[in-house]
């Protein structure tokens, strides 16, 4: 699990075709890396790969299939800046919102406006999303835990403030380029709730 505050700016350095699948390397880049281990988990623009190899200053993941089809790290080139948190430990304090790293679908940045010191970012998502974001709800973009400020039929607004543009990836995205997105784990299991019958109101709850 993760928490979606990012902890470095990486990059990538070289994705090698291994079998239909891939081989990510990446620089970690500001990520505090002691005490990594070969297994550990590590979010890279909101996916949980996997440590597969290391030394002081990179890492190397294994990427299936199905993670470049349905996430952007099958298009992202060398050089792109990648946001990177390791796996919350159980003492971490929870800043952002709970975060799987399990993305559930490719949307865009649609626009960017100033406003004030901050920034009002819009992103475009998938329809079948949409049904998961709520104003004033909680969405991870890019593994970068972030609060609903406005929500529209294709999509969504935050805004960023100058830490978060100075200390994540968004510092050097444009509109156009594409985002990963994970909906909030809690509106995913009310709707599975939901969807089994089972009352989610004050009391107790049971199946019909």
């Amino acid at each position: 699990m993760f928490t979606g505050l990012i902890e470095g700016v990486g990059t990538l350095l070289s994705r090698e075709a291994r079998g239909g699948d891939a081989r990510l390397r990446i620089a970690v880049g500001s990520l505090p890396f002691d005490g990594v281990a070969l297994g550990e988990s590590i979010a890279v623009n909101g996916v949980c790969l996997t440590v597969v190899a290391f030394d002081d200053a990179h890492f190397e993941a294994d990427a299936s299939n199905e993670t470049l089809a349905l996430t952007t790290l099958g298009a992202l080139a060398p050089g792109r800046a990648l946001n990177l948190e390791r796996a919350m430990r159980p003492t971490d304090r929870l800043g952002g919102h709970l975060v799987s790293g399990h993305v559930d679908g490719v949307g865009a940045v649609a626009a960017i406006a100033d406003d004030a010191r901050a920034q009002r970012w819009r992103f475009t998502a998938p329809a079948a999303l949409m049904k998961y974001v709520a104003s004033k709800g909680s969405i991870c973009v890019d593994g970068v835990s972030l609060t609903v400020n406005a929500v529209h039929a294709d999509g969504f607004e935050v805004a960023l403030v100058p830490h978060t543009l100075a200390h994540t990836a968004f510092g050097r995205t444009a509109p156009g380029e594409a985002v990963n997105l994970e909906v909030d784990l809690v509106a995913r299991y009310v709707e599975r709730l939901l969807a089994a019958g089972v009352a989610v109101g004050p009391g107790r709850s049971e199946g019909r």
